[in-house]
């Protein structure tokens, strides 16, 4: 259960901290006095969305904790599972910080975990039921999933093998979509994949043509030149532009050197290093003149070069940047070919596996079917019940169930699920969105969060205002189903009905002051004569009698 709560710098709130009991938790106080800021603040630690402009003005952060006690082996496992430590007598505590910068961190018995991971240990710990959300009764589509969590585990393992199927299905579905489409124009895709083979078939490209290509032009491209500079630095060389070329004027300096070696190893070294210079240079002469010699500019190679490399670089130009990426979309086009003329014996194969998981789907859509209407009577007999006791008394409730197959498969089944309801005597069953009031809608919730809390098995319950729309005698009903349902469950509700407060456990004001021409909201928990005067407001407003002190004292001895 929710133990403790604190808050600081949200909205109106400055600091507050709040212990919760088990049992009927009632937060009352004006409108506007802040106790959606604290439901809110509750949403903030399970995980809800939140944003920076909750940050009271003048904080540059906004932070809420929660103290959790007596969580149970489902939560703990769930901690485990996210790799959290978890305390002996079952106590997390949860924590939200907001900065102004819009950073949200969550943390859980001082590990930091994501959003998402603390919605889904929120679901598991809370359920809140907001001001609005009766109106979610109002949408049919809810109906079902309603429905389908009252019919529990042996329902989710169908929905499950049912989802698989679908997913296999819609599969099939979008590859028979794509060749269907392809068949429209089949005839012209497979003219146009033939010739984009062809022409790169019959270029016959290798990995590093283009650069070998690219070199071969640049050599025919400039043949002359080459070759005259290769042939003049074989002349320089042997015979030079005097009669005595590079070689013979080397052997000349070799051969002076020879004459001084005998004084001094290091001569010695010198005449050998050009000795082995003149030789070098004369392997190397050698290969000059030869490359010279076979240099022949070739004009017709010159074309054949520059009109490989045009069609290279034309193929680029449609195909990809590399060889490499041509041979790729080549080898792509040739399987989009095969697929494309092979297409209706895919589609003949596609057919009759999507045929075959269509038997299934429909199989479990009526398994789903059955599980659903054996519920749903368990479900229009509780409520039913419920409702009676919530002064409802003619009131009939049903779940109408209907396999629509002519609308295929949905993501849920094939089924219609809508609650229909007839409040009075004598009345036909219609839609429940149609004909219910808000008071009515607002004790159909409540029978349905009745029944629901067993079956979900989340510790505390907080209702928003869940008596909108009632007062007097069936107030007093909404009161004791909330009293009923506090034995089992952590209740936290928020009211305005003095037969509500009435019956709390423990009771909370919440009002705000001004304090240094600052608005700030505060939390009392009232005990005897601060109780009293609360229920007083609650009957009279703020003409506080003794008349409306006595009924309230009336009121509260009742209750007990």
């Amino acid at each position: 259960m929710l133990s403790e709560l604190s808050i600081k710098n949200i909205a109106l709130i400055n600091q507050i901290s709040i212990e919760f009991e088990n049992g009927l938790n009632i937060l009352t106080g004006e409108t506007g006095a802040g106790k959606s800021i604290i439901i809110d603040s509750i949403n903030a630690i399970l995980g809800g969305r939140t944003s920076k402009e909750i940050i009271r003005t003048g904080a540059e952060k906004a932070e809420v904790q929660a103290v959790f006690t007596n969580t149970g082996d489902k939560i703990t496992k769930l901690l485990e599972e996210q790799g959290i430590d978890t305390e002996e007598d079952g106590t997390i505590i949860i924590s939200r910080q907001i900065t102004d910068s819009g950073k949200n961190t969550c943390r859980v018995n001082g590990s930091i975990v994501t959003v998402s991971a603390l919605k889904e240990l929120g679901q598991s710990l809370i359920d809140v039921h907001g001001q609005h959300d009766n109106q979610s009764l109002l949408r049919t589509e809810t109906h079902i999933e309603l429905l389908d969590t009252f019919a529990g585990d042996k329902l989710q393992a169908i929905k499950d093998k049912y989802t698989k199927k679908l997913e296999q299905y819609n599969n099939i579905q979008k590859k028979l979509t794509k060749l269907e489409g392809i068949g429209q124009d089949r005839y012209k895709e497979i003219d146009l994949l033939k010739y984009q083979i062809e022409e790169i078939e019959t270029a016959k490209l290798k990995s590093g043509d283009d650069t070998e290509i690219e070199m071969q032009y640049e050599v025919l491209s400039n043949a002359e030149r080459i070759k005259i500079v290769l042939m003049q630095a074989y002349e320089e060389a042997v015979t030079g532009s005097e009669g005595a070329g590079v070689i013979d004027r080397l052997t000349n300096i070799a051969s002076e050197l020879k004459t001084i070696s005998k004084y001094d190893k290091a001569y010695e070294q010198y005449e050998q290093t050009v000795t082995e210079s003149i030789l070098s240079l004369e392997e190397v002469m050698r290969d000059v003149r030869r490359a010279g010699e076979n240099l022949e500019y070739d004009e017709y190679a010159l074309q054949e070069a520059q009109q490989r490399l045009n069609l290279i670089n034309t193929l680029k130009r449609k195909y990809g940047s590399t060889i490499e990426e041509i041979l790729s979309y080549y080898n792509q086009q040739k399987n989009k070919l095969e697929e494309i003329v092979n297409s209706q014996e895919l589609i003949d194969t596609y057919t009759k596996q999507q045929k075959e998981i269509a038997k299934e789907l429909l199989s479990l859509a009526q398994e789903l079917n059955a599980i659903r209407k054996k519920v749903a009577t368990i479900i229009e007999e509780s409520i039913s019940k419920q409702l009676k006791e919530l002064e409802m008394k003619n009131a009939k409730f049903k779940v109408d169930i209907k396999l629509e197959t002519e609308n295929g498969f949905g993501h849920l089944g094939m089924d219609r699920v809508e609650f229909l309801i007839s409040p009075n005597m004598g009345e036909a069953l219609k839609p429940l969105a149609k004909i219910a009031s808000g008071g009515e809608m607002s004790r159909i919730m409540l029978a349905i969060k009745t029944i629901l809390a067993d079956i979900e098995g989340v510790p505390t319950l907080i209702f928003d205002e869940i008596d909108s729309g009632v007062s007097g005698k069936t107030a007093q009903k909404v009161g004791e189903k909330l009293a009923t349902l506090s034995k089992k469950n952590q209740i936290l509700c928020v009211t305005h009905h003095a037969q509500i407060a009435a019956l709390a456990k423990i009771h909370f004001l919440i009002e705000k002051n001004e304090v240094d021409k600052r608005t700030k909201t505060n939390v009392t928990k009232l005990e005897n004569k601060g109780r009293e005067r609360e229920i007083a407001r609650l009957l009279s407003g703020d003409n506080i009698t003794e008349n409306t002190i006595r009924l309230a004292k009336e009121m509260l001895n009742t209750s007990k």
